[in-house]
């Protein structure tokens, strides 16, 4: 009894431990392999950072992303939660309107450039979020409000399927169109 529990334990080991994640892996090379290898977005041969993965702008001529709760440093893949910190703590009341003063104390501010996402790593905002930002990157840069809006509706994303989720952009790729658009 005990030899057979032992070759079963051998045998479902291979099965599963090995076979199994390495077919599982070999097929999202071939069906998918930019998502398998972490959706990475690469500008001139060096990668800059990935589609799925927040980074932080603080330069005002950049279009800014959501805060993140990853700790020890912002958009820590390795560290993903939330803040945990609900409507009633005062931590997060201070938080936000720290991050209301920098954005200028301009209100109504959109709430994804004041709070977290669930997993602190979020690479989008809404669109209203990045139309927020406009004026300060116009200044910023010397460019007209108009064509930073053309801007920001190109990189607008649906949503999913039609019904998935809301509207959204892409921060690092916006920023990125915006550098090449001197």
């Amino acid at each position: 009894m005990i030899l057979q529990s032992i070759r079963m334990l051998v045998v479902m080991t291979v099965v599963t431990g090995v076979a199994y994640p390495l077919i599982v892996t070999g097929i999202a090379q071939v069906a998918f392999k930019d998502k398998a290898n972490g959706s990475l977005i690469v500008e001139k041969d060096k990668i800059v950072g990935s589609r799925l993965i927040g980074q932080p702008f603080t330069d005002p001529k950049y279009f800014w992303s959501r805060p993140s709760a990853t700790s020890p440093q912002p958009y820590n893949g390795t560290s993903s939660s939330g803040s945990n910190q609900g409507p009633t703590n005062p931590a997060l009341k201070e938080a936000v309107e720290g991050r209301i003063k920098d954005l200028g104390g301009k209100t109504p501010v959109p709430a994804d450039l004041v709070t977290a996402s669930g997993s602190g790593l979020d690479p989008h905002i809404s669109p209203s979020a990045a139309e927020y930002q406009i004026p300060r990157i116009a200044k910023s840069r010397n460019i007209s409000e108009d064509k930073l809006k053309a801007l920001v509706a190109r990189h607008t994303e649906g949503r999913q399927l039609g019904v998935l989720g809301e509207p959204r952009v892409n921060v690092l790729e916006l920023n990125l169109a915006l550098d090449a658009a001197k």
